[in-house]
């Protein structure tokens, strides 16, 4: 039967409700005195008796939930909101797994939805509003509530028939380009004309369709490779120098042998790297035909012994997705990360969040035309980043909302990540004729398509009603499944070659492995039927790789992506025809020559301009009538305040190799300015990753050179402000720029900032191995900042690693102070002597603290190092020094004499939680309020008080009545090396994490995972895991998100999993013998939610159990509970 069930939490647990009441209250300036949230679920092909036994097993939770067959609803009081059609939704996903641990061969579909009930009445002009502040067509629509019906399948669409194509000539073309909507233009639709007259036909609407997400600026880098043709430099005091850093650059391509080769933003991005390689700089690069993510060979300390392993770091924009659909944006930007060094065989183990937001504390009134309010797109796009990443295990320990007017034109998402992985486990082969390419991983659906084409399109005031499927929504826990795989050396060695799924799908995934490929659409796993051969040809999927094995090792990597409970398809050959074909049926819907496809279109032609900059290096200026008002002022910049609300949405403790929190301090309240993570090897190791980013967007709209200059200069002064040196650091960069035009000066500002970069690479031997560009930043007349932002990282020994912290009283303070050359540039022969002499101290553990000077000046590093653990200062310093810009300085704390160039004393840490400068005594406890209290209106960190979260304590106590609760004492006894049996459920991902401590406690550790593809693997799961129980001595149920956390709640596919008969007398006859169970974070609500805590034996729950359930302020927090 097919019906509808209706869950909503009961009056003591509307934490989630009343948050949403109060948003909108806030944010849309709307009285709404009661509202009501309900979760939907459209069940199909269930039996009454199925729904019974799911009702409060799977939909609800009899302590927390009411769940009814019927909600009456009055016109004019509700909103109902559904997913798009194909866009991914876990929570139904999750639904169905729990239900089909239940009734395994069940032929079931669930959709879920969300309503909002308003408990007063509420006017139409109010309704509307809040209509289109929750319902983002890109991702929802309104739900009808009167129908019970699946999504409606769709009849596969046939190709355009091109015939004529070959004919068009002239203003045709533009023409065609607007009508099919293609990213492409004139000219570059001119060459594939050109192509198909030499092959004598016309192109199928695939081999169109393909040609334009190969050639979008996303995947090919259009704007990128655009030559140059004429470079002017206009007057400015710093004329002389960039028009030096240009002839430089000249020298260089003439030092490499390019003059010949093309002149464009692309081959100044790269050719630092390429002349310091030349000159034997970067001799730690691994060069492969795989260039998905940066790879450097790094020494590693295993146990006692030095390994040699690969570090693959890459940095990834979802700018435009994030701006129209934040959360998923933000959540598949992270996703692509990971794939990119997940495709190098590496295990991504580190990760940073770097953003770019206009002013989020601007009313949603004022909200421009075409765009999502600011705050809404901040908020959301943390709650998607943060969801992916938690859910994966991934730890991101350095977050950073930077603010700027110009961010309101588009956002800039980055996610940069770091992964590493044994060299002797990867193996680099090119592709052979007969080899076979296998794809695994997530299905494809129309929500894939147009994401290459899509982001490489200027955003405008129809984007949020036209981009729908442009942007997914990630499925976190089905890629943890292909790092499992990939972290296996048996796999990763029959691995030739590997590619990810990124935007542009199949045809950019497969087809870029080799030169000769005959691919089979028809076999490529989809979402759903309807879907025709160009839209499986071109749809993007976020979570699926592919990879070249030989045909006879076909067999042996099946077997394994079986155990890893993957879906792996067969779906193309390697050919020697340099020719890639694609097959749909029996009809050839694609046979392009190789090498027109690298063609990459038409040549495109600009010419550059670098404006003039300035008189006069920008500088803080902080309001205030006397030193307290104007530190005050500092302390609630955008971009100096706290941001610990947003960064606390981050898991930064998974996978037991974070070495610095993002707050230092017994207080947790000094900021850390790196990420650092030890490597994810299975023994000791002191071997860490240390990466910081540098960027301030006020120096680069004034002068992109300078900008660029001192985003590299930001990053090694904080990397050695941390222990770590400079001298090893390997960057890449981000660059993001306003749509390029016909004016010259629009192309001078990318340039210009290449160039600056350039000049530091240069100058420090720092190369630039990779980068990512996003040439989009632009919407009517608005446009982003000049951005380039730099990612460096180097291997640190993590002894070496310092905090932020100050630590003594009575310790003494200085200034290792940068004095610019006098057109304002960094001196970097000074900074590569204060640095040097920095990193030595630390290494000597001569310094406890330090910091790099960053947008607040000395100011700012004097609070942040006092709040962690409220120690104070006394230090003279000018007001100018104090608040001025001074990126590369470093302020210290040190027990002793400092012998460091540029470096001086200001003053002494003192006892009381006073900040006193020049006789200006300041408390560091109305510092520090004023320093969290901007952030905290858009991101709170306190919740009232008198928000309701439990039921009351009389029901607590009658419940305590009722049941008994079974004390168990461990018997004792004592066992040479325990069997610990560990069971990887969809969504686990401290597996690893247990494993590890429980083998370095001594104990054999059998780790099983739980299959459920389908009604096989689930029976087959549940006979392996009740033989494992049986044999074990301790059951450990490790952290994670058991399926996404859905539906609706931690812990349910496990708790399911713990009560099916089998598996719960095993767990019986476990508790018998004097076994053991753990169960950490989902394992421990597994454990509640299934009776076995607290009464010992799994079993029906009643409404007086007790449960665990979210907290007041309504999102993930982590820090360290002390």
């Amino acid at each position: 039967m097919n019906t509808r069930l209706f869950v909503e939490k009961k009056a003591s647990f509307r934490v989630e409700a009343e948050s949403l009441r109060k948003e909108l209250c806030e944010n849309l300036q709307i009285g709404i005195t009661g509202l009501r949230l309900v979760n939907v679920y459209d069940l199909f092909g269930f039996s009454p008796e199925l729904v019974e036994k799911c009702r409060y097993k799977v939909f609800g939770e009899v302590v927390t939930d009411d769940v009814t067959d019927s909600c009456e609803l009055e016109e004019g009081r509700y909103v109902a909101i559904e997913s798009l059609p194909g866009q991914f939704d876990q929570r139904a996903s999750s639904a169905v797994d729990c239900v089909k641990l239940i009734e395994p061969d069940a032929d079931i579909r669930i959709r879920s939805a969300k309503l909002i009930i308003f408990e007063d009445n509420i006017g139409p002009k109010e309704l509307e509003a809040v209509k289109k502040y929750c319902i983002n067509h890109v991702e929802c629509r309104e739900k009808d509530m009167s129908r019970l019906v699946e999504n409606e399948i769709a009849e596969v669409k046939p190709l355009e028939d091109l015939s004529g194509f070959r004919e068009m000539e002239g203003e045709a073309l533009a023409a065609f380009c607007k009508s099919h909507g293609l990213a492409m233009n004139a000219d570059d639709l001119r060459e594939i004309v050109n192509y198909f007259r030499g092959e004598g036909r016309d192109p199928s609407e695939t081999e169109l369709k393909i040609l334009d997400t190969y050639w979008s600026d996303h995947c090919r880098h259009t704007t990128f490779t655009t030559q140059l043709t004429d470079i002017d430099v206009d007057e400015s005091f710093i004329k002389e120098d960039i028009e030096g850093t240009l002839q430089l650059y000249l020298k260089l391509r003439e030092e490499l042998g390019r003059s010949g080769k093309g002149l464009n933003l692309m081959d100044m991005a790269t050719i630092g790297a390429r002349a310091l390689k030349a000159r034997g700089i970067l001799d730690d690069l691994e060069v492969s035909e795989e260039n998905n993510a940066c790879s450097i060979y790094i020494d590693v300390d295993v146990d006692g012994r030095i390994e040699k392993w690969l570090l693959q770091f890459k940095n990834e924009t979802h700018n435009h997705p994030t701006e129209i659909e934040p959360f998923g944006g933000a959540a598949t930007c992270l996703g692509g990360a990971i794939r990119d060094p997940l495709s190098g065989r590496a295990y991504v183990y580190q990760a940073m969040r770097v953003t770019g937001a206009g002013d989020i504390w601007k009313e949603v009134s004022q909200t421009i035309p075409g765009k999502l309010p600011q705050r809404v797109i901040s908020k959301k796009a943390a709650q998607g980043y943060s969801s992916y990443g938690n859910q994966i295990g991934l730890a991101t320990t350095l977050v950073k909302e930077i603010h700027h007017s110009g961010y309101t034109a588009k956002r800039l998402e980055i996610g940069a990540v770091v992964g590493a992985v044994k060299a002797e486990n990867v193996r680099r082969e090119s592709p052979a004729p007969g080899d076979v390419i296998l794809m695994f991983g997530g299905r494809t659906g129309r929500d894939g398509i147009g994401g290459a084409t899509g982001s490489s399109k200027e955003h405008n005031e129809g984007s949020l009603e036209s981009c729908g499927s442009e942007v997914q929504k990630g499925n976190a826990p089905e890629e943890r499944k292909i790092q499992r795989l990939f972290r296996r050396p048996e796999v990763t060695r029959l691995i030739k070659k590997s590619n990810d799924f990124g935007a542009g799908g199949v045809c950019v995934a497969i087809g870029e492995l080799t030169d000769g490929l005959d691919i089979w659409l028809d076999k490529v796993p989809v979402k759903y039927s309807g879907l025709n051969a160009t839209e499986i040809a071109i749809s993007e999927s976020q979570e699926r790789m592919s990879v070249v094995v030989e045909a006879k090792d076909r067999e042996e990597f099946e077997r394994y992506r079986r155990e890893e409970n993957l879906e792996v398809t067969h779906v193309a050959n390697v050919s020697d025809s340099g020719r890639m074909r694609m097959y749909y049926g029996d009809r050839c819907v694609c046979d392009l020559s190789r090498a027109f496809i690298d063609s990459a279109g038409a040549t495109h032609y600009a010419k550059a301009c670098i404006g003039p900059v300035a008189n006069g290096f920008p500088q803080n200026h902080f309001k205030g009538t006397n030193l307290t008002a104007k530190f005050h002022d500092m302390l609630s910049h955008p971009n100096i305040c706290s941001q610990k609300g947003l960064v606390e949405m981050f898991d930064a403790t998974i996978g037991r190799s974070t070495v610095l929190m993002p707050y230092g301090g017994r207080r947790q309240a000094s900021e850390t300015q790196v990420s650092v993570q030890k490597l994810p090897v299975d023994g000791y190791t002191e071997t860490a990753s240390m990466m910081a980013f540098g960027f301030n967007p006020t120096i680069s709209s004034w002068s992109p050179y300078h900008g660029a200059a001192y985003a590299v200069a930001e990053a090694c002064a904080k990397v050695v402000a941390a222990g770590g040196r400079y001298e090893r650091m390997r960057f890449s960069y981000q660059e993001y720029f306003e749509k390029m035009t016909s004016d010259p000066h629009s192309w001078g500002k990318p340039m210009s900032a290449l160039l600056g970069a350039l000049k530091m690479q240069m100058e420090l031997g720092l190369p630039s191995i990779g980068g990512k560009d996003s040439m989009s930043g632009t919407f009517g007349n608005m446009s982003v900042p000049p951005t380039l932002v730099a990612f460096g990282i180097t291997p640190v020994k993590a002894g070496n690693v310092i905090s932020t912290d100050f630590k003594k009283a009575g310790d003494r303070i200085y200034l290792a102070s940068h004095t610019p050359l006098k057109n304002g540039m960094p001196d970097c022969a000074q900074l590569s002597s204060m640095w040097k002499g920095i990193e030595d101290a630390i290494a000597a553990g001569k310094v406890k603290a330090a910091w790099a000077i960053g947008e607040g000046g000395v100011a700012e590093a004097l609070c942040k190092m006092g709040f962690g653990n409220n120690i104070g200062a006394v230090i003279s310093l000018t007001e100018y020094e104090l608040f001025r810009y001074s990126y590369g300085s470093i302020l210290l704390e040190s027990d002793c004499d400092l012998d460091i160039p540029g470096c001086r004393m200001l003053g002494k840490l003192v006892r009381d939680p006073e900040l006193t400068v020049n006789g200006n005594s300041m408390s560091l406890s109305e510092l520090e309020s004023i320093y969290l209290s901007r952030h905290s209106k858009i991101y709170a960190q306190t919740a009232e008080a008198a928000t309701p979260v439990c039921p009351a304590a009389e029901k607590i106590e009658a419940a305590k009545a009722r049941r008994s609760v079974k004390t168990m004492r461990y018997p004792g006894g004592k066992v040479e090396r325990p069997i610990v049996y560990i069971p990887v459920f969809p969504g686990t991902n401290c597996d690893y994490d247990s494993a590890k401590a429980f083998r370095k406690a001594g104990a054999e550790v059998r780790l099983g995972v739980f299959c459920n593809r389908d009604a096989a693997d689930v029976q087959a799961s549940i006979k392996r895991m009740k033989e494992a129980i049986s044999s074990c001595h301790i059951l450990a149920l490790a952290g994670g998100f058991s399926s996404g956390d859905e539906p609706d709640g931690s812990g349910k596919f496990i708790a399911s999993v713990l009560t099916n008969a089998e598996i719960a007398a095993a767990v019986d006859a476990l508790l018998d013998r004097g076994g053991l169970i753990l169960g950490i974070c989902n394992g421990f609500q597994a454990l509640v939610k299934s009776g076995l805590l607290p009464y010992g034996r799994s079993g029906k729950l009643c409404k007086e159990s007790p449960t665990l359930f979210r907290n007041n302020i309504n999102r993930h927090i982590s820090q360290i509970v002390t």
